[in-house]
């Protein structure tokens, strides 16, 4: 009587058949996912280079301050007098010490960066939008006093990745809303007149305008927020149906009527 063979050492001897594809084939997976991490990468340290470059100039401006005990102080917003005006553009480049400096970097690195990353289409026009309307409010609406540092810029940064969860409402902006709120959310206190010698005008109205600016390119979708499995829109008017769309609004005698003048007066109320 002949020996069957194991249902496993039959799979054995197929798979020593095929090995040379399966060694192929795994060779090529990972191959591309090592490729989509570096891709990765590289896109997460593009990401970086632009909110470092920034962040490099700010340092270097207070640096040079502290050398030559200079005070750019003056260079802030003033607001409500044309000379404060150029502090639209140099209050955010001016600090007044280096812990006020370093709170402002740390929290401006991450969001930059976040920005970058994951709303590469609108991160740099949203960011000169907060930028400009930032200054723009505090020269229009805060107290007449010297206002600098990039606060106010920062608070705009929290605002518009916590609204774009609300705005677009898809996965990837719901999930960066939590972790910016999760890591952010208590600096929003700064928004109120709580502590003396803060600009918390520049606070208040950065957080405004971020939030107006995640308004303003709510549209603007990025690449992987698109739904690929989304129905597209079906155009009512020109969809084709089995039954006239106003049959049930029409009587039976108002029917018969329309019926016997498409058919030249033949009607029948028969159904032979």
């Amino acid at each position: 009587m002949k020996r069957s063979i194991p249902f496993c050492w039959k799979w054995w001897k197929c798979y020593l058949n095929f090995k040379p594809v399966f060694t192929f084939i795994c060779y090529w997976i990972v191959i591309i996912q090592q490729k989509a991490m570096k891709e990765k990468n590289n896109l997460l340290i593009e990401s970086m280079r632009l909110p470092l470059a920034f962040l490099l100039g700010i340092w270097l401006i207070h640096i040079f301050q502290i050398i030559f005990n200079l005070d750019f102080g003056y260079l802030g917003v003033f607001p409500r007098e044309w000379f404060g005006l150029k502090g639209i553009i140099s209050s955010p480049l001016i600090h007044g010490d280096f812990s006020h400096l370093t709170n402002n970097s740390i929290p401006f690195l991450v969001l930059g960066t976040m920005m970058l990353f994951f709303y590469k289409r609108v991160a740099i026009p949203s960011f000169f939008m907060i930028y400009f309307l930032t200054g723009s409010a505090v020269w229009l609406l805060a107290r007449q006093t010297f206002h600098i540092g990039l606060s106010g810029v920062v608070f705009g940064l929290v605002t518009f990745v916590m609204s774009n969860g609300f705005f677009r409402r898809n996965v990837k902006s719901i999930v960066l809303a939590l972790i910016v709120f999760l890591l952010y959310s208590g600096m929003l206190a700064g928004v109120f007149p709580l502590k003396e010698g803060v600009s918390w005008e520049s606070h208040l109205f950065g957080a405004l305008a971020g939030i107006f600016t995640a308004y303003y390119f709510k549209e603007e979708i990025e690449a992987d927020e698109i739904d690929p499995y989304a129905e597209e829109e079906i155009d009512e008017a020109n969809r084709p149906y089995f039954l006239p769309r106003d049959i049930f609004e029409k009587t039976k005698e108002e029917r018969r009527r329309e019926a016997e003048e498409r058919d030249d007066g033949w009607y029948s109320n028969s159904t032979f």
